[in-house]
């Protein structure tokens, strides 16, 4: 299966970076479009939309008799209410793929019921699968049928829910990102003590087939570099035009400013992780002769003097076939066949 969207060109080989719009185009088709706009100015490689309708989603039954808990707590409307505000109508997909592709990045988006997969099925490359629906093994493998890439988030989940769900990825054969999440949204500092990063080096472990990432929802990025250094290399963060506007995830996305630092900084830890083959690199080789010592004479010496231990030292720069400080034994006890001046590098000529 040949797919045509630019996360196909990474499978490992780089760092793909996902701006998950959400809700905070507020209800608005132009803020969406200005969004994907600034998600390419930024260094996003895709945008990402939320595909739902209320009532497929969320119980307002339900959740109207429990209290609101963790972010919901700061909503100042019902749950029901927030998801209806937070939905947007399947007429905005075609215009939204146009301007991805006008720009230049992939859309694609996270569907919650079978109707919102069929709607999106034409304009996307790729799926991403939510944390809460980690369990809905029944639309996972509806998608799955659809025989196109996954991105599947693990918040909220123990190792039997990413075993359940991977057996049945694993027998579609499908290619997959398996992505660390935290579902906690509150934007608290606290929230690092249970990021838990190393579970996507336990994921590299048990699913060595699969492409790592991290979805996250903490401040700034430095829990992406650390996902990076683990081998991680799709990452997704909420995307704001800015946080001081009032909606849902508003107030812990990354804004334009804040993204581009994120991509800079990630880039060059991506670059700086190399392959971990330790070599003399092409950059450094210079150095490598400058700082490196050759065996000296220690003062002027005629051809046919016997070479001790104190007619030697070891002197920077390393002269091309000269001898290495470690390999004074093979120098010692040897006849000079040329004159040489104080702290001349000995070649290995020189001495027979």
């Amino acid at each position: 299966m040949k797919i045509k969207t630019r996360f196909n060109q990474i499978d490992k080989e780089g760092l793909y970076f996902i701006a998950d719009i959400g809700a905070n185009h507020d209800g608005s088709l132009s803020k969406a479009l200005e969004l994907i706009n600034l998600c390419k100015e930024s260094g996003a490689h895709a945008a990402k939309f939320q595909n739902f309708s209320a009532s497929k989603i969320v119980s307002k039954y339900e959740f109207d008799n429990i209290p609101k808990s963790t972010h919901q707590a700061n909503w100042h409307k019902s749950v029901f209410d927030v998801y209806k505000a937070a939905s947007i109508s399947s007429d905005w997909t075609p215009i939204l793929k146009n301007e991805c592709d006008k720009v230049g990045i992939d859309y694609f988006t996270s569907p919650y019921d079978f109707d919102a997969v069929n709607a999106a099925d034409k304009y996307v490359d790729l799926y991403k699968i939510g944390s809460g629906d980690i369990t809905w093994l029944e639309i996972i493998e509806y998608i799955l049928k659809k025989d196109k890439p996954i991105l599947l988030a693990t918040g909220a989940s123990d190792e039997l829910d990413v075993q359940r769900v991977m057996k049945l990825i694993q027998s579609y054969n499908a290619r997959h990102v398996l992505m660390q999440c935290n579902t906690n949204y509150t934007g608290n500092n606290e929230n690092f003590k249970f990021i838990n990063l190393n579970v996507i080096r336990r994921y590299a472990e048990l699913y060595p087939d699969s492409i790592l990432g991290l979805s996250d929802h903490t401040p700034g990025h430095s829990t992406v570099l650390g996902a990076i250094t683990l081998g991680g290399t799709v990452i997704e963060k909420h995307f704001t035009d800015n946080n001081k506007n009032i909606g849902p995830d508003h107030f812990f996305a990354m804004n334009p400013s804040s993204w581009r630092e994120m991509v800079d900084r990630s880039n060059e830890l991506f670059l700086s992780l190399g392959d971990g083959v330790k070599r003399i690199e092409n950059n450094e080789k210079q150095s490598h002769d400058v700082q490196r010592r050759s065996i000296c004479v220690s003062r002027d010496y005629k051809k046919g003097t016997i070479l001790s231990k104190e007619d030697l030292v070891c002197l920077r720069p390393y002269s091309k076939d000269g001898f290495h400080p470690f390999e004074i034994n093979k120098i010692l006890e040897k006849k000079l066949n040329v004159d040489l001046n104080k702290h001349q590098s000995l070649k290995r000529n020189y001495v027979v």
